[in-house]
Parts: C-alpha cells; structure tokens; sequence
C-alpha cells in the first residue's frame, strides 16, 4: 500500500488486525497506527470507530487490551487505534515526564514552540489519518465515530463536540472533561497552547458543550474507584455543562472499577454498541 508501511497483520476474530506507520505532514514524522478490519470488509466498506488512549499509551493499548475485536466483528465495525503522540521527536522535555510530551499529546495542535512543529495531534486524528484510512482500507469514513479514554476520552469529546459533521456517534471511558481546571490540563495546556484562555477553551469539553450540542446522545463510563476521579476527572463538571447546554448524556457510574483496561474491557461491547446503533450497524 502506497504511503503506509505494514508491520505486521495477522487474523482476529475471522477479520485481520493490522499495525501500520506513515509519514505525517501535520505531527512532522512518522506514525503508527492499528486498524482491525472486520469480516465484512472483505465485500462492503465498513463504518468506522476511532480510539484514542490516554497518558502514556501507544497505538498498542487499546488494541491488545481492550478487547474490542469480536463484538466490533460481529457488528461489522473498523477500529482505529492511533498513537497518542508523534515519537522520537528529539525536542527538548519531550520525553522523562509521563504527564507531558511523547506519549502525552492531549490531541491538541500545539501553538507555542518548539512543540507547533510536531505536536498536532488533534488535526492529525480529524484530518489527516481519516484520508489516509479512506486510502487503504475499505472503509465508510462518511459514518465514522469517536471513543477514548482518560486523555483520549478528552480527546474523543472535545473532537467530536467541535466536529459534528464528521461523527455519528462520541463516548468516552473516564475522559478528562475539565482540563483546563484540574492538573493534568493546568500543566499541559501551557506549554503547549500558552496562556490564553480562550485557545484552552477549544479543547475543554466542558466549555465546548456549553455552546455546541452533539446530535446524539453522549455515552460516559466512570469508575468509582478510579484513583483519579476526584483530582483529575471530575465528570460530575461535565454532567452540569450538558444540563446548562442541553446535551444529552448518559454518564454511568461503576462501584469498585478503576481507571484500569480492566475497566474498559468489562463495558467495552456497551460501547461499541452505542456507536453501531448510530453508524446503522445494529
């Protein structure tokens, strides 16, 4: 396939999941991805559900720990599981701090130097990596949706809250709602999009939702026992922000689950029914 180079692909669930690097013009080098075709992709295009993962993961994540293959075969739906960051970019500060830089995009596209120059995660999963995916694989970009956790789950809503043309369906599996008010956005968001509050304000999806409504009912999963929920998450922020704006939500909460796949995997086919119902694969 022209443009992408096949690490390895190997049989799932009667589908194949593959793992994939390309070039990116918009993060500056190249990227990986993983991509699970399903069954029927082998006679029809298929509809399409990106994951994004959060703080220190890798396009392997999800994919190998999730579990999200034999219902996604069975529904007949394309998962998309991206890098969190571009890597090896020898920027200075890049690497050493888990909550910052490699491994730490927060789907954003960075203003500040020098992380402008590789940092744009956000226009990387919106623009570049779907065009790419409608390339190479038969897929049905036009019904496409959009999940994540943690970090990815900020990036999920705040993606799909600012690009309702492009997604059918949004959840998210303890996503970081407010990170423009809790430590993890406070620490980030400066260095890579300076001081302003109004460019915060694109990518916090509180403030997001309170503008702008997603057609369609927005599905939240949250672990009670997640070591981060109180300090972190605070998805009880974003409950308040639909109720101001209108949005329809359904924000479950879990006794005794954690920030962990364990989490992920137990709610994982919830999910992927959600965004099937919405993609006309139910």
């Amino acid at each position: 396939m022209t443009g992408i180079e096949t690490i390895s692909e190997q049989r799932c669930h009667g589908g194949v999941q593959g793992f994939y690097r390309h070039h990116s013009d918009r993060c500056g080098g190249p990227m990986r991805f993983a991509l699970f075709q399903p069954p029927q992709a082998a006679q029809e295009a298929c509809p399409v559900l990106y994951f994004l993962a959060g703080l220190t993961c890798t396009e392997e994540t999800a994919t190998i720990k999730a579990g999200a293959q034999r219902v996604a075969a069975e529904l007949g739906l394309i998962l998309v599981m991206p890098d969190t960051s571009p890597r090896q970019t020898g920027l200075e500060g890049a690497t050493g701090d888990w909550e910052f830089g490699e491994g730490a995009g927060f789907y954003v596209d960075a203003t500040q130097s020098p992380w402008s120059s590789r940092f744009r995660m956000h226009s990387y999963v919106v623009d570049e990596l779907p065009a790419l995916i409608a390339q190479h694989f038969p897929a049905d970009i036009a019904r496409s949706g959009i999940t994540g956790h943690s970090m990815g789950g900020h990036g999920a809503l705040t993606i799909a809250l600012r690009h309702r043309d492009k997604y059918r369906s949004v959840s998210a599996f303890a996503p970081i709602v407010a990170p423009s008010q809790v430590p993890w956005g406070q620490k980030a968001f400066p260095r890579y999009l300076g001081d302003d509050a109004a460019t915060w304000a694109q990518y916090d999806a509180c403030e997001l939702v309170r503008k702008q409504r997603f057609d369609g009912t927005i599905l939240i999963d949250q672990g009670e026992a997640d070591g981060f929920l109180a300090t972190q998450l605070k998805p009880e922020l974003f409950d308040q922000a639909c109720a101001e704006g209108g949005q329809a939500l359904l924000l479950r909460r879990h006794a005794g689950y954690d920030h962990s796949y364990y989490f992920i995997t137990s709610f994982i086919d919830d999910h992927l029914r959600h965004h099937a119902s919405a993609l006309g694969r139910s």
